[in-house]
């Protein structure tokens, strides 16, 4: 899926630039903006709100030297609709849906929706939970019902492991769908894309880890 436009402003997006006149306005801009200019804002937003260095103890496990909050950039309007546009652009054409596991995809998965339906092709959103609802359906799925082996695109926010990410998968299929691809905001090239590689589901993220560490120095 693609979105043709072309930005109608040379580069008059940092986010610490006086010249900023509101929120509204660069919302306005990245309604327009081509890819180029969506990568740098959201690499932008993800410094400054998300990249944060010092010692850290990992969902994993593991300690890290460096944490990444990315629902600082996913929750805010111009994060969302920067993302939103980009993961658009990466799905196949035949994609159902997208879907995450809960919280991390969930602001993520919504906004690609939303982006889906301005462009003219609406394409649902679903939510994995980690434990089924303890009601009701007792489901493990959120959303709309869909065909069976229904395409599916996972998303995640930041993959480590890849722990996360495919336990969604393995809940879609366990549902009668078919999921092939994962899409990341940030990759901690942490072994998450060998894992993937090893269940023959494709893999992409927006950025790696060495993208931003460079960026931020």
């Amino acid at each position: 899926m693609n979105i043709d436009q072309t930005y109608n402003s040379p580069r008059q997006m940092q986010l610490d630039d006086p010249q900023l006149q509101s929120n509204s306005n660069l919302l306005s801009d990245l309604t327009t903006a081509d890819t180029s200019t969506l990568r740098q804002v959201l690499l932008d937003l993800i410094i400054k709100y998300a990249y944060v260095e010092g010692d850290f103890v990992l969902s994993s496990g593991a300690k890290s030297s460096y944490y990444i909050n990315c629902k600082q950039v996913t929750l805010r309007a111009e994060g969302a609709l920067a993302l939103g546009r980009l993961l658009f652009q990466l799905l196949p054409e035949d994609t159902a849906a997208v879907a995450g596991l809960t919280l991390g995809a969930d602001p993520m998965v919504s906004a690609v929706s939303v982006v889906s339906a301005v462009q003219g092709n609406p394409i649902p959103a679903l939510i994995i939970r980690k434990k089924a609802k303890g009601h009701g359906t007792q489901a493990y799925i959120e959303g709309p019902s869909l065909a069976a082996a229904a395409k599916i695109v996972v998303l995640e926010d930041v993959v480590t492991t890849g722990g996360s990410a495919l336990t969604a998968v393995e809940r879609l299929q366990d549902a009668g769908y078919q999921v092939t691809q994962i899409l990341a905001l940030v990759d901690r090239e942490q072994g998450g894309n060998e894992l993937y590689q090893s269940k023959e589901i494709k893999f992409q993220a927006l950025f790696s880890i060495k993208e931003i560490q460079q960026y931020s120095t």
